[in-house]
């Protein structure tokens, strides 16, 4: 098992067991976008190394695990820490995008980073299959359509406390890095890249026209 993924997963755990047992230490470094605004841009990225429970730091974690070796196969450790934090960042540039004006708005976790590397290994290897609802078994680039599109309700729909946009943007951000990194994936898998590129249109399309 790679050395980076697991001092990424060990650095995660400790931050975030600490935010669990401080809470002064887990508003000081949480994604608000009141304080962002301010200056705070450190929240940005440690909002990323901080989650509400256990639940949520070991889905997080479980699923760096299963997806994280394919994408340090591909890219190598470099590339790789690169779409994860371009992922994280990505994700909460969107969010402060689209809450920009909810300055109350606040929110933690490596999902952003995380679905950015599962969104690069799904680029990677468009035609391996995976288990929605954890059971049924589809395509990846399947599943990453779907899951944008799932996303894309999430943020219109606002009926969960799931952070929907830090989910896309991490998504796109895993897409956009893998592919400068892996420009010849625009000729292999060039289907798959405009498939995965539609609901990414969609969505910025419902921005600008306000349906978001």
């Amino acid at each position: 098992m790679n050395i980076l993924l697991i001092v990424i997963i060990a650095i995660t755990v400790l931050i975030s067991y600490r935010g669990f047992n401080d809470l002064s230490f887990f508003r000081k470094f949480e994604f608000h976008v009141g304080s962002i605004l301010k200056g705070e841009q450190i929240r940005m990225i440690s909002s990323g190394f901080l989650h509400v429970d256990m639940g949520h730091l070991f889905f997080n974690m479980v699923t760096l695990w299963f997806f994280a070796p394919l994408v340090l196969a591909y890219l190598g450790n470099w590339t790789f820490v690169l779409v994860y934090m371009g992922s994280l960042i990505f994700g909460n540039l969107l969010t402060l995008l689209f809450n920009k004006n909810n300055y109350s708005y606040r929110a933690v976790g490596a999902s952003g980073a995380v679905t950015g590397v599962l969104y690069s290994a799904i680029l990677l290897q468009p035609d391996m299959m995976l288990g929605l609802f954890f059971i049924i078994p589809i395509p990846a680039y399947l599943f990453g359509i779907l899951y944008l599109l799932y996303s894309i309700y999430g943020m219109k729909s606002k009926n969960d406390n799931i952070g929907h946009s830090a989910h896309f943007g991490g998504a796109v951000g895993g897409y956009v890095i893998t592919l400068i990194e892996q420009p010849q994936l625009l000729i292999d898998h060039t289907e798959m890249v405009v498939l995965l590129t539609i609901p990414i249109i969609v969505l910025f399309v419902m921005q600008r026209l306000g349906k978001l």
